[in-house]
């Protein structure tokens, strides 16, 4: 009887070392999914921060670039405000407009009407618009070799502004 006893106390051993064994098993392969889908999940997050970084590198690139464009752009601004100032400060137009009206407002009509061309061509036109009849030169004047040589339009552009007839 006591065989059987040990007998049974053995089986109870095994029997528990072997449900310890499977329950060990089966939590062991439950973590390994578990982390085996974290991991899938921290591999897809990785590879969209990294396009993020790669996209958001190449964004501050381009940035950079334009940037500097844009400081070229300035400085060449900058220098053609200067130099438009220097040669404000050497025309003496009220001097102009006592002694020669009538060249001047020829010269005044071609250099807006060339502006006009200019801003015509920056934002997308051909610039080739003949200036309205008010912009006209005085025939009188010998006016500015920038002003439009064709005089047959009667485009106003909406303004009704005559130039004034200074005699």
């Amino acid at each position: 009887m006591l065989r059987i006893y040990i007998l049974i106390f053995v089986m109870a051993i095994i029997g528990t070392v072997a449900y310890g064994a499977k329950y060990y098993y089966d939590t062991t392969q439950n973590k390994i999914a578990i982390l085996t889908e974290n991991n899938a999940q921290l591999e897809v997050a990785v590879q969209t921060a990294s396009a993020s970084l790669d996209a958001a590198i190449k964004n501050q690139e381009k940035l950079g670039a334009l940037n500097k464009s844009l400081q070229v752009d300035l400085q060449k601004a900058e220098q053609y405000g200067d130099s438009l100032r220097d040669k404000l400060q050497q025309l003496n137009l009220v001097k102009d407009a006592l002694t020669d009206a009538k060249d001047l407002e020829g010269r005044m009509n071609g250099a807006t009407a060339k502006i006009w061309r200019e801003i015509t061509t920056d934002t997308g036109g051909d610039g080739g618009r003949p200036i309205p009849n008010w912009l006209q030169q005085s025939k009188a004047a010998s006016g500015s070799k920038d002003g439009d040589q064709n005089r047959e339009s009667n485009d106003t552009d909406g303004s009704t502004t005559e130039a004034s007839t200074t005699e």
